[in-house]
C-alpha cells in the first residue's frame, strides 16, 4: 500500500487565481459589530490584513448588500483563531430577493486550538444568478462566553 502523510497545512491558505469581485465598490456591507481597529475592509483587501473583528462578544452578522444582483460562483473566507481553543460555528445565506428569503447554502463548525488548528480556509461553489445579498453568520463560540467573532479574508467570484 502506498500513503503519504498530508498536513492540515496543505489546503489553500490563498484563494486561487481568478477574477474575484471588487466587493468595495458593487456592494455595502451591514455588520452587527465591529472593532474600529479591525474594520470589515481590512477583510475584502486580501492577505497581508488585520481582518475585522467584532466588537462584542457573541453572534455577529456580515452581509453584502450587492448594489445589483449578481452571479455568485464561489465564496472563499478564511478564519484565524491563535489564542484560544473554542468551537465556532458559522452559516452562510444568500438571498434573491433583497433578504425578503434567505436560502442557506453552508452550515460549518470548526474546533480551533492554539497549537493544533489555528485556521480554517472555506472554500464554498455557490453557481447562483441573482444574488442580491450574502449573509455570514457567525457564531465565535457556541458554548457561550466571551470570544469575538472575526474574519481574516472574505472573497467572492
Amino acid at each position: 500500500m502506498r500513503k503519504r502523510i498530508i498536513s492540515n497545512r496543505s489546503r489553500s491558505q490563498a484563494p486561487d487565481e481568478g477574477d474575484w469581485l471588487d466587493l468595495e465598490q458593487i456592494a455595502e456591507a451591514e455588520i452587527t459589530s465591529e472593532d474600529p481597529s479591525y474594520p470589515i475592509e481590512n477583510a475584502l483587501i486580501g492577505p497581508g490584513s488585520s481582518g475585522w473583528r467584532a466588537a462584542d462578544a457573541g453572534e455577529q452578522t456580515i452581509r453584502l448588500v450587492f448594489l445589483a444582483p449578481r452571479r455568485v460562483e464561489k465564496v472563499w473566507l478564511r478564519f484565524v483563531e491563535a489564542d484560544r481553543e473554542r468551537t465556532q460555528q458559522f452559516v452562510l445565506r444568500w438571498s434573491p430577493d433583497d433578504g425578503k428569503t434567505m436560502n442557506e447554502a453552508v452550515r460549518q463548525q470548526w474546533n480551533f486550538h492554539p497549537r493544533e488548528a489555528r485556521e480554517e480556509v472555506e472554500e464554498i461553489h455557490l453557481g447562483i444568478a441573482g444574488v442580491t445579498q450574502l449573509e455570514l453568520v457567525i457564531i465565535p463560540d457556541i458554548s457561550g462566553g466571551d470570544a469575538r467573532a472575526s474574519l481574516a479574508e472574505l472573497r467572492v467570484r
